[in-house]
């Protein structure tokens, strides 16, 4: 008994330092980049290269939900149009997939775990990838987020929002922030700091969840959270609006397929059900906001994520799909570790930052808000010119 509880209480510890990492490496992305971030937002008005900034604004600051709640308080201001912000919504649920794929990273020194962790990351990029090839074009083409998400906010409208209580944040985030400060609040002596931290708690998480998780609370764990495809993602959905972030839920998974408790196929499930909770988040300031092209956004987000998840693993040829490609991921990364980093660095930060760069999106001056004639057509009136021309 005595045994049992020392494991409990120190899994315990090794969870709080697994966030504790997770939250500071958050913390030193939004120290690098926010004020970049929110500038690329801003100044980005071809759906092409919005598709890329919310790529590359979610890998700075590590999280869909400052991206989508920023994106949603720009279109409510008239900063950003509802066609506009789709994209960057689209380009955020990639972007946030950064998270777990650099916590599979840490354990890169122990190959069949590497390769189990890699593939359990990597599913989450390639499902938001995929929904991104089958709808980013039928958005542009027919509009149909925008359409079905303006017809949802008007049942909605005048509905107020309030922020949810989030117990994680509430007990991890006020560290995090003294270690910061005690830090200079630099950048990356936090990320340091936030990455050591990761790399020590998921070094001995692993063996203590295959030491808790063995025989009796394995096959209870099988038989709740992920008994059914259908359980998966509402436990999925119900942890990430309790956390209010995707990039944790989905962190959280990867050293349970590390140590071999949880499939790649009940994997899989679970991280759709995060994608679907974390637009809780921007829904919940949209409604705070008042507006309704704020609301019609945070529901364009909603419905992106329901309808891949219905076309993709709905359909069981193309669920294969994306389980086949992170299994694949999984062996070369396990081949080689540098590509495995080469692929983190290229997919969120070097292609999105090449886009952006060659198409001279950094040298543009912030938009002035849209004119209500503007917004009533969708587009404000430099960006509708910058459309003109290509740009």
């Amino acid at each position: 008994m005595r045994g049992t509880l020392a494991r409990l209480a120190a899994l315990a510890v090794l969870l709080y330092l697994f966030f504790l990492g997770l939250e500071l490496m958050q913390l030193a992305f939004k120290l690098f980049g926010k004020g970049f971030a929110e500038t690329l937002i801003e100044t980005t008005s071809n759906p092409f290269l919005g598709l890329f900034v919310g790529v590359l604004a979610t890998s700075l600051v590590q999280s869909s939900s400052s991206t989508t709640s920023m994106t949603v308080a720009m279109v409510s201001a008239g900063a950003l149009t509802i066609e506009g912000a789709i994209p960057i919504i689209m380009g955020a649920n990639i972007g946030t997939s950064v998270t777990n794929t650099i916590v599979s990273l840490a354990h890169v020194s122990r190959p069949e775990e590497f390769r189990r962790a890699f593939a359990g990351a990597t599913v989450h990029d390639f499902f938001n990838w995929m929904a991104v090839l089958v709808l980013f074009p039928l958005e542009l083409t027919f509009g149909l987020l925008a359409r079905s998400s303006a017809l949802l906010s008007g049942w909605l409208q005048g509905a107020g929002g309030m922020p949810l209580f989030n117990p994680l944040r509430a007990v991890v985030k006020p560290v995090a922030g003294w270690i910061s400060e005690g830090l200079q609040s630099s950048g990356a002596l936090t990320l340091v700091v936030g990455v050591g931290l990761l790399f020590f708690a998921l070094r001995y998480l692993v063996v203590f969840l295959r030491r808790i998780l063995s025989g009796k609370a394995e096959e209870l764990l099988h038989r709740t959270l992920f008994r059914s495809a259908a359980a998966a993602v509402l436990a999925g959905i119900a942890i990430t609006v309790m956390v209010q972030s995707s990039s944790i839920t989905t962190s959280i998974l990867v050293p349970l397929i590390a140590a071999g408790v949880v499939t790649l196929e009940q994997a899989f499930p679970f991280t759709l059900g995060a994608n679907i909770g974390t637009t809780v988040t921007a829904l919940l300031a949209s409604l705070s906001l008042g507006s309704p092209t704020a609301l019609t956004v945070a529901f364009a987000h909603l419905m992106f994520n329901m309808s891949g998840g219905a076309l993709i693993y709905g359909i069981p040829p193309v669920r294969k799909i994306p389980l086949a490609l992170a299994r694949w991921m999984g062996d070369v990364a396990v081949r080689s570790r540098t590509l495995a980093v080469s692929y983190v660095l290229i997919v969120f930060f070097g292609i999105p930052l090449l886009l952006l760069l060659l198409s001279g999106s950094f040298s543009a001056s912030p938009e002035p808000a849209a004119t209500d004639e503007a917004r009533e057509v969708g587009y404000s009136e430099p960006a509708r010119e910058r459309r003109a021309k290509g740009v």
